[in-house]
């Protein structure tokens, strides 16, 4: 079911995925993974690319080594081979990337009301400050959990980026709320405890979130 506007009860907190949610940096990442997997004869599917969604530089490095090998019949490069190849391509594409519709105001809101905020994302600390510098709103999410935080054990779709997240804005988990895009990003929030509030990406529908999330097709439609 798609929820339309409507007044919610204020949360303790809200935490931000960033790729997808905040920018729409997904169809870039998807881009620079698929230029840099054809370098080594692996050609990746839309349902390839929306598996890597929202997980860590790390776990998406394994998968499409792991695709390679088993596709390509040759030996899988090094993530230091593969990763020469992908992030010139990110880093090229990455400024670019525009505001998802809504989110500033989103944002806006949280602040104006004192709702405290933390972006909680898989990409590293390199790639948050490269993408988010053209965007002088996302300032105001000053507390970020990042993929390569050195307190965070797994990222999504395990909880801990957000239980590390919310530990660290000193409120329960259970009275924040949770804005994702992807699956693999909702899983995390959900097992997290959060309230969950899901952007639907494109090509997906809810029935391919976890149960109990809800689904929006655009952030303008979120009230706080």
């Amino acid at each position: 079911m798609i929820h339309q506007a409507g007044a919610m009860p204020l949360p303790a907190a809200c935490l931000f995925d960033l790729d997808g949610l905040l920018l729409d940096t997904e169809p870039l990442h998807a881009q620079a993974w698929r230029e840099a997997a054809r370098r080594f004869s692996l050609m990746l599917s839309e349902g390839d690319l929306l598996g890597l969604r929202g997980r860590r530089r790390v776990d998406c490095l394994a998968q499409v080594r792991e695709w390679i090998e088993l596709r390509s019949g040759g030996p899988a490069p090094s993530d230091a081979d593969l990763l020469a190849v992908q992030q010139p391509i990110a880093r090229r594409l990455m400024p670019g990337a525009p505001p998802v519709e809504g989110a500033p105001d989103l944002v806006a809101s949280c602040q104006a009301l004192g709702v405290p905020m933390a972006m909680v994302t898989s990409s590293t600390s390199e790639a948050v400050a490269l993408k988010c510098e053209p965007h002088p709103w996302l300032r105001a999410i000053h507390l970020r959990v990042m993929g390569d935080d050195p307190e965070l054990t797994m990222g999504k779709p395990a909880p801990d980026p957000f239980l590390l997240a919310a530990r660290r804005l000193g409120v329960p988990a259970r009275e924040c709320w949770a804005f994702e895009d992807s699956p693999a990003g909702a899983r995390s929030a959900v097992t997290a405890g959060c309230r969950v509030h899901v952007l639907v990406a494109p090509g997906l529908a809810c029935k391919d979130y976890p149960e109990g999330v809800r689904c929006w097709r655009t952030l303008r439609d979120v009230k706080l």
